[in-house]
């Protein structure tokens, strides 16, 4: 009895001459194996990229001392990446987290989870605690700015004294910004950056308005009609009605509007006193 042997054939050629392919491989929306294999690597190369770009962010934001922007940030990673979008796949990376990729005064800085806070209360230094008279001229600072010294004994009712603002100052709070445009040149102040990263505030706009502050129990409901919570803004640039802090006295002098008293004529000391308290209102006629 003869073993039957078993043997290979070729398939046959088509007409072409060209082997004839697997029907699957050959259709018209097949594409070739080499082609998804290189989009295979194509698609991982960019994640891997990407992967890389959130590391490097997340290490510069880690090891910073203070908040950083997005310009500073863009300069360690390639050009044409949208920092924008990158910062805010790692903000919601870390939002289930114990710290948080939180945004304050424009810049980015890990903090630590809010609902957290309880456990590192007892690791904090004892601050000294600003007194009532200090909160007062900052809230008003805040709220009014740029204001005057004047300006706030006229908005608190009572006399502010040197110190409480030197308080202010020290802490880095508060800042002079210029000078106003009236009789006696008096310094303007407003906030600073460090006052927006303390209170953990993106923009001076961010600050409570009138709902808030009822409903956090800080203002009384029977409030006198009309009573209202100023907008507080914080522009970099001065305000038209001020002056920079160094301008020179003939500067500042030939921008002040004052009337000349006619020939033969002379200015009181009652019609002075008028002029001088009324630093934001037009001074009294002399006529």
């Amino acid at each position: 009895m003869i073993q039957s042997r078993l043997s290979i054939v070729p398939r046959a050629p088509d007409e072409t001459g060209e082997p004839i392919r697997d029907a699957a491989a050959s259709g018209p929306g097949a594409q070739p194996q080499g082609d998804r294999s290189a989009e295979v690597a194509v698609a991982a190369l960019a994640a891997t990229d990407r992967s890389q770009r959130l590391r490097i962010l997340e290490a510069l934001l880690f090891a910073a001392s203070e908040p950083l922007d997005e310009a500073k940030l863009k300069s360690h990673i390639k050009d044409g990446d949208d920092v924008a979008a990158l910062l805010a796949e790692l903000q919601a990376t870390y939002a289930p987290r114990g710290i948080n990729l939180i945004k304050v005064a424009g810049k980015w800085c890990f903090r630590t989870a809010e609902d957290l806070g309880y456990l590192l209360e007892r690791h904090a230094l004892e601050e000294r605690r600003l007194s009532r008279a200090a909160l007062e001229t900052l809230a008003i600072i805040a709220y009014h700015q740029p204001v005057t010294r004047a300006e706030i004994e006229e908005i608190r009712g009572v006399t502010t004294s040197k110190g409480t603002l030197d308080v202010l100052l020290e802490t880095g709070w508060i800042r002079p910004r210029g000078r106003r445009r009236a009789p006696g040149k008096p310094v303007t102040y407003g906030t600073t950056e460090d006052f927006l990263i303390h209170f953990g505030l993106d923009g001076i706009k961010d600050l409570p308005g009138l709902a808030e502050l009822k409903g956090a129990g800080l203002l009384d409901n029977n409030l006198p009609p009309g009573f209202a919570v100023p907008e507080p803004t914080d522009v970099a640039a001065l305000m038209p009605d001020e002056l920079p802090l160094d301008a020179d006295e003939e500067e500042v002098t030939a921008e002040l509007p004052f009337d000349e008293p006619e020939e033969g004529e002379s200015m009181s000391e009652g019609d002075a006193l008028p002029a001088a308290a009324g630093a934001a209102k037009p001074a009294p006629s002399t006529e």
